[in-house]
């Protein structure tokens, strides 16, 4: 199910266009909360924007949003590999520690297995078994970098959530039901929190902020491109 519908890097040989609609309808299963979340999410303010479009309308909104997310996140999956690409053939072409270290350092590589540590040393002191296994390893990870799958619709909650603070800035949210918060100033603070979490990319996140963010970006322009045919429904 993974290889066919989850979405792949496009330079992955599983990579299908199909699967930029299909994993929008996945879920990985490691996080019921999260799952959980997004549907709370997309209930709690898409009724809302249903209501007030029509289920045509709103379908439409959910999906290009969904596919925008998809887009932006595939942008920064080409960097991120090109970026990848060029450490690991500067490791490959010249094995020195200094670019194991640099290679490393930017792409995380020991949070991923704790035998890159040892390896790390072994390198530092000159091993050439250690050196050899590094190269293996590096060639693995180019791959399995690749081959990296992203699934959830939360790209296209992320474009509701936005669309709900757009159309609606002043409406009252209920935050943990006591805390009374203007629908603006609460999705301004998600985004940046996104924007945050992007930018620090940390080694054990595995959330698609770029795509949350994607999602954001295609609900903007889809709102202010509906707006200039319809000031009624939209400001």
């Amino acid at each position: 199910m993974n290889d066919l519908f989850a979405l792949h890097y496009w330079g992955s040989p599983l990579f299908r266009p199909h699967q930029f609609i299909t994993h929008l309808f996945m879920h990985s299963t490691s996080s019921i909360w999260h799952l959980a979340l997004n549907m709370f999410t997309l209930w709690m303010f898409g009724t809302t924007l249903e209501n007030l479009w029509g289920s045509k309308r709103f379908l439409i909104f959910y999906i290009i949003c969904g596919i925008g997310a998809s887009l932006c996140y595939m942008g920064v999956l080409t960097y991120e590999n090109m970026t990848l690409a060029k450490y690991a053939r500067a490791f490959l072409d010249d094995p020195t520690f200094g670019n194991f270290v640099a290679l490393d350092r930017k792409f995380h590589l020991d949070s991923a297995t704790e035998s890159v540590k040892g390896m790390k040393d072994a390198i530092a002191q000159g091993n050439q078994f250690a050196i050899d296994m590094a190269k293996i390893y590096v060639k693995q990870y180019v791959t399995d970098y690749a081959n990296t799958t992203v699934v959830g619709a939360s790209g296209a909650v992320y474009g509701i959530l936005f669309a709900f603070g757009y159309l609606f800035p002043n409406s009252i949210i209920q935050l943990y039901f006591f805390i009374p918060v203007k629908a603006k100033y609460f999705v301004a603070v998600i985004i940046l929190w996104e924007v945050w979490a992007g930018i620090q990319n940390a080694p054990d996140d595995n959330v698609a902020h770029f795509a949350h963010l994607g999602g954001v970006l295609f609900a903007y322009l889809l709102l202010r491109h509906w707006s200039k045919s319809n000031r009624t429904d939209f400001y």
